[in-house]
């Protein structure tokens, strides 16, 4: 008994040391680190000079046509944003201010472009987050269903379902949608994120679902979910349609592999062939494909926005690029700029956990 006891005592330290990460692993997000940093300079080059070639004159823009006549306003309101200066000492003084956390201020609100974001993208994030949930959810389970019953009826229906999805305008869905399940059936709330005279939960995070559970007022949080549900199914059904698609895919080339057969045939669980053997190996792209859906979907969605009056960030964007509103044109392309580096950070952090051979590229 003695002797088992130092024995135990290793295998509990050696399970241990196996959970913390490796020297290799930590090696492996700092270069992934450096380079988002790496890009993220680079992006703010980019997204200025783009800006600058935006045509159109903001001044004409945001002046209007009396005060455009008049040159000591356009003096005025050039020398207000900065606009006289050459632009390698624009970019200057953009990167100056952008280091302290100053966006500038928009030409249309007349209030710093962050606090303008501050108030936007908590509506996005709020949306875009139920709507990766719902697709994360549907797709992968309706993929794995399809792949496990692969040509029956089960799998010829979720494929025909899945092209359907992935066909159709999302616009044109979320006229559809909105048209029969509101105001048709009436099962669900209408447009904005509250009932009209409904005031909003204490701001704490700005998601009206989570501020409202934080402080205890249940029904504005059941008022909120009913508001969110529509648009969130729709924003997710292109993506469920794809991760169906995709999880298909993926799953059927790790079933031709040796090692499951050979774990099927000594008689492991289903359950755990299934999730320790075939969804891990299929993980890696079905990973790629969320992580772009959800920095595409965070980024801003317009039509579906605009559909059900969402005040998000793509109605931020969409006003502010008809205005030329260059400063808040900057943030948002600076904000979705930020979601894609930090999305495909996360994403490459997650190959290496699922894989270790990435680790060593």
């Amino acid at each position: 008994m003695r002797r088992s006891e130092p024995s135990s005592q290793a295998t509990v330290q050696h399970r241990r040391r196996r959970r913390l990460p490796s020297g290799r692993f930590l090696r492996f997000v700092l270069r992934r680190l450096a380079a988002l940093l790496l890009l993220g300079v680079g992006v703010t080059l980019v997204s200025f000079l783009l800006t600058q070639l935006v045509p159109g004159d903001p001044a004409a823009a945001n002046l209007g046509q009396r005060a455009i006549g008049d040159p000591a306003a356009v003096q005025a309101f050039r020398q207000r944003y900065g606009l006289d200066k050459p632009l390698p000492v624009q970019y200057g003084r953009y990167l100056e201010r952008l280091a302290h956390g100053d966006l500038g201020d928009s030409q249309q609100s007349h209030r710093p472009v962050r606090q303008d974001l501050a108030e936007f993208v908590p509506a996005t994030l709020e949306l875009a987050g139920l709507a990766i949930v719902i697709s994360m959810v549907f797709g992968i389970s309706l993929g794995l269903l399809a792949a496990m019953r692969r040509d029956r009826l089960a799998d010829q229906v979720l494929r025909v379902i899945s092209l359907a999805g992935v066909s159709m305008p999302t616009f044109w869905l979320a006229l559809v949608a909105f048209y029969v399940f509101f105001f048709k059936l009436g099962l669900v709330a209408g447009s904005g994120r509250l009932d009209a005279g409904a005031l909003p939960p204490p701001h704490v995070t700005g998601m009206f679902t989570i501020d409202a559970v934080l402080a205890g007022d249940f029904q504005t949080f059941g008022q909120a979910l009913r508001h969110l549900v529509l648009p969130a199914t729709v924003l997710a059904a292109y993506t469920v349609s794809l991760l169906v698609r995709f999880t298909r895919t993926a799953v059927l080339e790790v079933l031709g592999n040796d090692y499951i057969r050979a774990a099927m045939a000594k008689g492991l669980p289903s359950r755990v062939v299934l999730v320790q053997h075939i969804l891990r190996a299929a993980l890696v792209p079905i990973v790629t494909v969320a992580g772009v859906a959800f920095g595409s979907l965070l980024s801003g969605t317009v039509l579906v926005e605009s559909i059900f009056s969402w005040p998000g960030i793509g109605q931020y964007a969409f006003r502010s690029a008809t205005n030329l509103d260059l400063p808040a044109i900057m943030g948002v392309s600076l904000f979705v700029a930020v979601v894609y580096i930090t999305i495909n950070f996360l994403v490459d952090v997650l190959y290496g956990v699922i894989d270790p051979r990435i680790r060593l590229g």
